[in-house]
């Protein structure tokens, strides 16, 4: 059976991976389900957070990148990063001096964060085309929301702009098909991705108290990431096209290379199922501390419906799959 770049399927996930999970443990409070960020382990007290992720698609800054997604899976639970573990694979010709540029990239993003480092591994791996770079990251909680926890009615807030990982991984890919959009607009595009830590405004939001569930729009982009919170809640969900922001540089970007921006990696986009009669605290409170976040739709049951700009209902039916993948699989 073939399978497409990216995420494996939601449906081969659920028949054949997701139930193999080794031996049970009563101390797992939370185990791999599709749409979940993070494992969540009883302690004797409190729980221990832990989410695994990898960064494939990335050229430069890769170790930056692998801190901050697994970071902020972390703090979708509402809990601190504090912990990371990582391993660097790369290919079979690479220097000495590119595993000290990693490693300094995840030393510098992980002390931003106010994060420790525990240990890794680093390879040179056969037949590896591009530099891969896994990180596991650790938080310790007293109380967590996640994914699976979203209401009926709640409201779908998001953070920032579409698209903004993966609008810096394409400007750097693919900057010689991008070169006639200008210097400038590459380089504002490439700054992106020092937006993609959702860590301080995933705790803000938490400690309003009005927050059922959070998400980090990863793959699959802004519709990927709301459509794994409704299958983990078990809701359907009414999302507008036209509420959702995009940022000039993406709308650019996206439109030169034939690809739809709401459905490009995103992390640094902090998916929220907010109670509806905290929707006002939660938007000052981010706002407060200078994040955008915008109202986008709203849970409910039945269809995932999304509404496009001309007025027309879409049916999302099944996972989203990056656009990026579609680019880097040409």
């Amino acid at each position: 059976m073939s399978l497409p770049l990216g995420k494996i399927p939601k449906e081969i996930l659920e028949k054949y991976i997701l139930k193999l999970t080794g031996e049970r443990s009563k101390n797992v409070v939370q185990g791999p389900k599709f749409g979940i960020d993070f494992a969540v382990i009883k302690l004797d007290e409190g729980y221990m957070i832990v989410s695994s992720d990898p960064v494939t698609g990335a050229e430069k800054e890769v170790g930056w990148y692998a801190v901050n997604v697994s970071a902020n899976d972390v703090a979708t639970s509402g809990s601190k990063p504090m912990y990371l573990e990582s391993v660097i694979l790369l290919p079979q010709k690479s220097k000495a001096e590119d595993v000290v540029s990693i490693s300094k990239q995840i030393h510098r993003a992980s002390k931003a964060l106010g994060i420790s480092i525990i240990g890794g591994h680093a390879e040179l791996t056969p037949k590896l085309e591009r530099k891969i770079v896994i990180t596991t990251a650790f938080g310790l909680a007293k109380r967590y929301v996640t994914a699976a926890d979203a209401k009926e009615n709640d409201a779908i807030l998001m953070t920032k702009t579409a698209g903004i990982e993966g609008t810096s991984i394409l400007a750097d890919v693919f900057k010689e098909r991008l070169s006639k959009l200008g210097d400038k607009l590459i380089m504002k595009a490439l700054r992106m991705m020092r937006r993609i830590s959702v860590v301080k405004e995933a705790l803000k939001a938490f400690d309003t108290g009005f927050v059922h569930a959070m998400h980090d729009a990863t793959e699959g982009g802004v519709l990927g990431g709301i459509y794994e919170m409704s299958i983990a809640s078990k809701l359907g969900f009414l999302v507008y096209e036209n509420a959702i922001p995009v940022a000039l540089e993406t709308n650019m970007i996206c439109k030169a290379l034939s690809i739809n921006p709401l459905k490009l990696i995103s992390s640094g986009v902090l998916l929220l199922s907010v109670d509806p009669y905290g929707v006002d605290l939660v938007c000052n409170e981010l706002r407060r501390i200078g994040v955008r976040v915008s109202q986008i739709g709203r849970f409910k049951k039945g269809k995932r419906i999304f509404i496009k700009k001309d007025g027309s209902e879409n049916i999302i039916k099944e996972s989203v799959v990056d656009e990026l993948w579609k680019l880097l699989g040409e």
